[in-house]
Formats: C-alpha cells, sequence, structure tokens
C-alpha cells in the first residue's frame, strides 16, 4: 500500500497531499532516536525543529506567519496523524502550538495576534492551553479559578491542572470565572473569559509537575493575585466558554487525526511481525486467526479515518461559508470517539499478536500502548463525547 493511498479520498486536495508527503519525508529523516527521557528538552527541541522546517505554519493564519488564510482542519489532521504515525511526542508538541494558541487566532486584539502568533509559527514561543482545573475537567461549568476587575488590570487567583506544556510554555490561554450572568451561583458557563498570561508573570507559578505513562510535559498552574493586563483579555468578557468550544472544536477532529496515525503505526508493526515470526513450521501470518485480527484492525482504522476525515472537511467548509456557516461539534466529537476507542483496540491487538515482546518496555507497540491511553481522555472523554453526540441528536 502507498503511504499516501488513505488520503486519495475527496475529502483532500493535492496541496493536503504535497504536505504529507514533504512531513512524511521530513518526520523519517529528523524523529529517529529521540530521547524522551528528558521530555522538557525533547519538546522544546521538537518546536524548535518543526518550527525551522515550516510546518508550524499550520497552527496560525496566513496573516501572521501562517501556511493558509484561515486554519485549515484538514491540514492539522494531516499534520498530526503523519507526526503521530512516526513519533507521539512531535505530535504533541505540534498539536499544542495550534490548540495553545487558537484563543489568540479566535479572539486576540490586533497587537496580541502580531505580537504572539508569528511567534508560534516559527516556534520562538512554546504556547499552552489551560482549561481544566482540580474539580473541574469535562464539567468546565464548576471552574473556580477567578479573574477580579481591578482597573486597568484583571486580578487571576486559583488553580489549574493537567496543562499540557506547563512548565515549558512561553504563554498560557488562561480561562477563568469573572461572574457574568451566574452571581448567583458561581457557577455556570456564561461568566468565563479567557486571558493570555506569560510565563513569569508576578503571581503565576508551577505548583506541581505531573508525570503520566507516557511522558508529555504536564503541570498544576497555581495564581495568586496574578495581575494580567486588560489588554491581555481574549474576546469579550464573559465569553471565555464560548472561545473555548469553539477552539476545541477547531482541534478535536485532529485528536482523531492523532489516534489514526498510532493505528496505522500499529497495523505496520503487526503486518511486519506476522510475516516475520515462525511458529509452529510456518509464520504467524499464515494463520487465520491471525489474518482475521488484521482485518478487524484494518477494518476499525478505515472507519475511524471516514469520521476524522468528515469532520475536518465539514468544518472547513463550514468556516469558508460553504456549509453554511454551521458548527461540526457533532461529527467532531464523533470523530474523537470512535477513532481513539478504534486506536485502543487496534494497538491493543498489535501488542497481543507481538506476545511477551510487545510488553517490552521500549518497543514500539509498547510505546504505543501507553501514547493511546489519554486520547481517551483528554479534550473530551470519551464518555463525554458520547453525550455531546447524544444532546446534539436530541436537539435536532
Amino acid at each position: 500500500m502507498d503511504r499516501l493511498d488513505h488520503l486519495a479520498l475527496p475529502f483532500f486536495d493535492d496541496g493536503h497531499r504535497a504536505l504529507a508527503d514533504e512531513l512524511d519525508d521530513w518526520a523519517a529523516q529528523h524523529l529517529v532516536g529521540i530521547d524522551h527521557h528528558d521530555t522538557d528538552r525533547a519538546c522544546r527541541a521538537l518546536v524548535r525543529a518543526l518550527g525551522d522546517a515550516g510546518f508550524l505554519r499550520h497552527c496560525v493564519p496566513a496573516a501572521h506567519g501562517g501556511a493558509s488564510e484561515a486554519l485549515d482542519s484538514r491540514a492539522l489532521v494531516v499534520c498530526r496523524e503523519t507526526l503521530a504515525r512516526h513519533d507521539g511526542l512531535a505530535d504533541f508538541a505540534f498539536a499544542m502550538q495550534g490548540l495553545g494558541s487558537g484563543p489568540v487566532t479566535l479572539a486576540g486584539s490586533a497587537a496580541l495576534q502580531a505580537e504572539v502568533l508569528p511567534r508560534v509559527a516559527r516556534g520562538d514561543w512554546i504556547s499552552a492551553f489551560a482549561l481544566s482545573e482540580p474539580e473541574a475537567g469535562s464539567d468546565v461549568a464548576a471552574i473556580a479559578c477567578t479573574a477580579r476587575d481591578d482597573g486597568d488590570a484583571y486580578v487571576l487567583d486559583g488553580e489549574k491542572t493537567w496543562i499540557s506544556n506547563g512548565g515549558i510554555a512561553d504563554f498560557y490561554c488562561v480561562f477563568a470565572r469573572t461572574g457574568e450572568g451566574d452571581a448567583a451561583t458561581g457557577r455556570g458557563t456564561h461568566g468565563l473569559s479567557a486571558f493570555l498570561v506569560q510565563a513569569g508573570t508576578p503571581g503565576f507559578e508551577i505548583a506541581e509537575r505531573i508525570e503520566v505513562i507516557a511522558p508529555h510535559p504536564l503541570a498544576r498552574l497555581r495564581f495568586t493575585a496574578c495581575r494580567v493586563p486588560k489588554a491581555q483579555l481574549l474576546g469579550a468578557p464573559g465569553e471565555g466558554f464560548k472561545l473555548a468550544m469553539r477552539t476545541l472544536d477547531i482541534f478535536r477532529a485532529s485528536v482523531a487525526a492523532a489516534a489514526l496515525g498510532f493505528a496505522r503505526r500499529a497495523l505496520d508493526e503487526a503486518l511486519a511481525h506476522a510475516r516475520g515470526r515462525r511458529m509452529f513450521g510456518q509464520h504467524l501470518a499464515d494463520f487465520q486467526l491471525s489474518q482475521a485480527t488484521l482485518g478487524d484492525m484494518a477494518a476499525d482504522i478505515d472507519a475511524a479515518a471516514l469520521l476524522t476525515y468528515r469532520a475536518a472537511w465539514l468544518r472547513d467548509r463550514g468556516a469558508g461559508g460553504v456549509n453554511g456557516g454551521r458548527r461540526t461539534t457533532r461529527e467532531a466529537a464523533m470523530a474523537k470517539l470512535v477513532a481513539t476507542e478504534n486506536a485502543q483496540r487496534v494497538i491493543d491487538r498489535a501488542v497481543q499478536m507481538h506476545g511477551g515482546s510487545g510488553v517490552r518496555v521500549g518497543s514500539v507497540v509498547e510505546s504505543l500502548y501507553r501514547e493511546i491511553r489519554a486520547l481517551r481522555i483528554y479534550e473530551g472523554a470519551s464518555e463525554v463525547q458520547r453525550l455531546i453526540i447524544g444532546r446534539d441528536l436530541l436537539s435536532a
């Protein structure tokens, strides 16, 4: 199978295919033998390398050094699927440049966009998206971090946790409660606002670094009387929830694409192992049970790919007004749900097919097994995606 056969579908154009071809060649040369033990150092180096190679231009619009007039969801999907197939940390480094700067792209002032986005595209600045809290993960309405209006600034108090790039980011898009429309309860989605907070701002500290099974830079953040100039408010006060959801709508399909990349690599590894492993006088690939397992893996990948590519294609059509401008929340939720759950099954089968070598630390499929698990949780757990889909159906 040609490495770009999956992009022959009409969801993509020649530009997307050329991007995949270029990135795949680059990744094969530059993403070999990356030392993941010093995760912070590796992520900084990967952001620098991706910026120098021009691939981070797909994370910002053309007006600020980007590759296309508006964020192109299909380009994001192509990049994440390709990078994830080669190296999970490289995919992470790319994805966070887009997600972390997304609120600036969508709602930052012209001055903020001009200051931040070109640096993101070059890999000069590392970005972070700070939404989750100790008691507010899937339940965004439970956000407790506050931002008090104080003259020419807002004063932030509270904590964020599970923040990707926490500890290495140059700036954080932080969501906090300003209280518009929810003063009576102190809860709800109408009283949230978004702010750009630069690393090193007085009152902002990294409270804890968090280690997870597939090493990524993660941290708990603490804000104590942290003054943020009003010029760094992103969008209007009280519009933070909508801004967060708009940002996630753009990038959720790309999470599905990362899962696809992991699953495709697992299938590649399983095929190679089945063809080469001798058992009972024949190869593992000669057993019908192995053939059936490989067939299930391929079908799961293709089903997920179709939903992922559809979600990105519909979002791009809507962004251009061709799709009536309607949101594609349901389609993005379907893509993330199916792609991550299917990838978990595909990778688990690949590990099983490898037998003992599949659980050996450092093997490709063992690494994939650790990488895929978090994707079923972050940017909306699978259970949340099911709720999104069901509620959207009932409201139609």
